[in-house]
Parts: C-alpha cells; sequence; structure tokens
C-alpha cells in the first residue's frame, strides 16, 4: 500500500505586527531569515487539504498562538488556536543561549562558539519538536518547516 505524503506548501508568512516585542536585533533578523526560508522550501499542509498553497499569519493572542491559514487568493482555510505554554521553557532557554552567543561571537575561541551555536541547535530541535507534535493532526509539517516556525514563534514569545 503506498500512502501519498502532503504536499502544500507556504507562499506567504505574515506576523502580526501587534504581536512581535521590541527585541534584541538578532531577533529581527532571526526572523526575516526564517521567513525567507520558509517561504522558499516548506512543507505545509492542513489536515485534509493536500497539494495546494497557503498564506499563513502568525499572531498571540491572549497568550495563545494563532495560526490564521489561508489559501493563495486570501480565502479563509482554517485557523488554529495553540497554548504557548509548553514551549515557554525552551523559547527562555533558547534565547539565553542566542544571548550568549551573540555576546560571545566577538571575543570567544571557535571552540566556545561552536559549543554555544550546538546547545542553541539542540533547543531548536526541541522547540521544533513541539511544535510538530501540537500540530499534529492540524497540520501536517516536515522538520524543516518546523524549525523555521520555531524560529518566528519564538521571536513572537519574546518579552525583551
Amino acid at each position: 500500500m503506498n500512502i501519498a505524503k502532503p504536499r502544500g506548501r507556504l507562499v506567504a508568512v505574515d506576523i502580526d505586527a501587534r504581536s512581535i516585542a521590541g527585541g534584541p536585533a538578532y531577533i529581527d533578523q532571526e526572523r526575516a531569515a526564517a521567513i525567507r526560508d520558509l517561504i522558499s522550501e516548506n512543507l505545509f499542509a492542513p489536515e485534509g487539504r493536500d497539494g495546494e498553497v497557503y498564506r499563513l499569519r502568525l499572531s498571540v493572542v491572549e497568550r495563545k498562538l494563532v495560526l490564521e491559514i489561508t489559501d493563495a487568493d486570501n480565502a479563509p482555510v482554517v485557523s488554529h488556536l495553540l497554548s504557548l505554554t509548553p514551549l515557554r521553557r525552551v523559547v527562555r532557554d533558547y534565547f539565553i543561549l542566542c544571548e550568549s552567543f551573540y555576546a560571545a561571537v566577538p571575543m570567544a575561541t571557535p571552540a566556545q562558539i561552536e559549543a554555544i551555536d550546538m546547545g542553541r541547535r539542540g533547543l531548536h530541535d526541541e522547540g521544533a519538536e513541539i511544535l510538530r507534535e501540537r500540530l499534529k493532526g492540524k497540520v501536517a509539517i516536515d522538520m524543516a518547516t518546523a524549525r523555521r516556525l520555531f524560529t518566528l514563534v519564538s521571536a513572537l514569545h519574546w518579552k525583551g
């Protein structure tokens, strides 16, 4: 039996400006890079809607992540609300390591920078896996898409 894999993809990602708190410059840089990378390569298929293209708008409302999914013409497809609580510790630890990484770059040895970056990537993977689990049965995403989404969710979750 051959089971078809989902083939949907995102063609646009928008973040609600009211949901973004001020923060270090690297947050804006990571968010912009994640959006570019996400649009260029992703797997994003809402349950029961394989093979289409989608637009995604992310926001935070009352401490919940809102994913508004529309089709390419902005016609509503589905919206999902996810609690940010399961991601809170990972995001906090991720930002601590990001700050350490950017502080270390000008003065640390390459080995020290690499060690910090490995920890940061590990937390990034952990957050991505939590997102995949939370979206299971709602939206099919691969690990690369989940990693990029985690970067965006982290940027929304940033408290400064």
